[in-house]
């Protein structure tokens, strides 16, 4: 059992003890917190926050209490209910409201949930506004609305059919180009709320969906993280139904994973680089994503002509980047497409739309698609160390060992090489170093781990 609070938010598992696990207490002084800095970043009187949450069992206990907490300080609340992560963002700058909470531990199992906090353009907070918020938790440094002087509490139905048609309008999703398709689509949604957007949507776009796990009820049936091992199901479902192909979505439905007709994994990497490849297609543009991402995507925007660039792990860091570039799209290698002619935040929705589009213009199988582009295989594995050792040390250690190679340091340690990269990063909660390889086979990613696991027992 664990609660851990970071920058981008407070997230725990529910029940236990008080600031050993998200309590109602912890919950409550954290939205109270968020409340606070938001009152601290406006000089109008009357301020509004949308709140929607994922199918999670504790998702409208802790949506109660951060509402309530909310509504004390005098910020009035829009809950709209069951909904996904790309939803509420889209939602708080469809109402121009001042911010948005999502309750939801995204992929993590059942037991765990947590409070995502948006600023007034429906994006997560930066580190600077994050570090500010759990200044005031940690101070407990309240001040809480007079009886007068309460927020408003309103709840709305609708949002995620808005977020549809805001999908819908995209120039680059070609409706008619995929109804003429007429695909076969088989969903997961991990019975959260990604089983009521994605099969609406598909709906819409006149696919015909098959539904396997789209029951909201926080049920979730398999591990919850999009992983191959945890999708053994829809694979064998996406063969029986013949179907073209399968689409996975965790929990908050921002990371999306694509099944191919035979039931193998289309990778949740590719993802990314599909709907890139079929953006920069149709405007010329440059791509972003992080540095612990594939290095098809930047093979496929040297295709077409852009250029592609790398920012710290962290989807704020990820936007930053795309804002400064003026990237046209761009993303994590998790399964997470950040469009900016929608809005900046991971989106499944858009995604589909945009892989459905590709694919219907291709005219090809999802297959053939997926082999069309350039094999990567990943390896991610990690070193524990004594609480004594000092990590950031040992990593520069390795810049120096390495320095010949010219190594990014913006995020730990990424090191390039010809044929294979290496990213090295410290965990924020623990004496441990991440080691995340890429390579042509997986034998030669797995091999790059274990030598620079050698190399970092060595140095120590």
């Amino acid at each position: 059992m664990a609660l851990i609070k970071s920058i981008s938010g407070i997230r725990g598992t529910i029940g236990g003890v008080v600031n050993e696990n998200l309590t109602p207490v912890n919950a409550v002084k954290f939205a109270a917190a968020y409340g606070m800095w938001l009152k601290s970043e406006n000089s109008n009187q009357s301020l509004t926050v949308i709140i929607g949450r994922d199918a999670r069992i504790s998702g409208e206990m802790i949506s109660n209490l951060v509402s309530n907490t909310l509504t004390g300080l005098g910020i009035n609340v829009v809950d709209i209910g069951l909904s996904t992560t790309p939803t509420v963002e889209v939602a708080v700058t469809l109402d121009k409201v001042d911010g948005g909470i999502i309750i939801t531990a995204s992929h993590n199992p059942k037991q765990w949930n947590a409070l995502k906090l948006l600023n007034h353009k429906g994006e997560f907070l930066n580190a600077e506004a994050g570090e500010k918020i759990l200044k005031i938790a940690e101070d407990e440094n309240f001040l809480f609305a007079e009886v007068d002087d309460l927020g408003k509490y309103e709840k709305k139905e609708g949002y995620i059919e808005k977020h549809i048609d805001e999908v819908l309008k995209l120039a680059l999703v070609d409706v008619e180009a995929i109804k003429k398709a007429n695909f076969k689509v088989v969903v997961d949604a991990v019975n959260s709320t990604g089983g009521i957007a994605i099969p609406s949507l598909l709906e819409k776009l006149g696919v015909e969906c098959v539904k396997l796990y789209c029951e909201p009820n926080g049920h979730f049936p398999h591990n919850p993280e999009p992983l191959k091992e945890h999708l053994t199901d829809i694979s064998e479902l996406v063969v029986t139904e013949k179907a073209d192909f399968g689409i996975v979505v965790d929990p908050d439905v921002d990371r999306l994973a694509i099944i191919c007709e035979d039931g193998s994994m289309f990778g949740e990497e590719y993802t990314l680089v599909a709907c890139a490849d079929y953006v920069l297609g149709k405007i010329k543009g440059d791509t972003v994503s992080n540095l612990s991402s594939s290095r098809a995507l930047r093979d496929i925007t040297l295709k077409h002509g852009g250029k592609y660039q790398a920012s710290a792990v962290g989807e704020v860091n990820v936007v930053e980047l795309m804002k400064s570039t003026s990237a046209i799209i761009g993303g994590e290698g998790n399964g997470g497409i950040i469009y900016p002619a929608s809005h900046y935040g991971r989106d499944s929705l858009v995604g589909t739309a945009l892989f459905l589009s590709h694919l219907a213009h291709q005219k090809i199988s999802c297959k053939t698609l997926r082999e069309s582009y350039p094999d990567y295989y990943m390896s991610k594995s990690k070193i524990e160390l004594t609480p004594e050792i000092n990590v950031d040390e040992v990593l520069e250690k390795i810049i120096q060992k390495f320095k010949n190679e010219n190594p990014n340091c913006i995020d730990g340690v990424k090191i390039d090489f010809d044929e294979e990269w290496v990213h090295l990063r410290k965990s924020n909660t623990e004496p441990i170093i991440r080691i995340y390889t890429e390579s042509k086979s997986q034998k030669n990613a797995d091999e790059l781990a274990e030598k620079f696991i050698s190399i970092i027992e060595n140095l120590l």
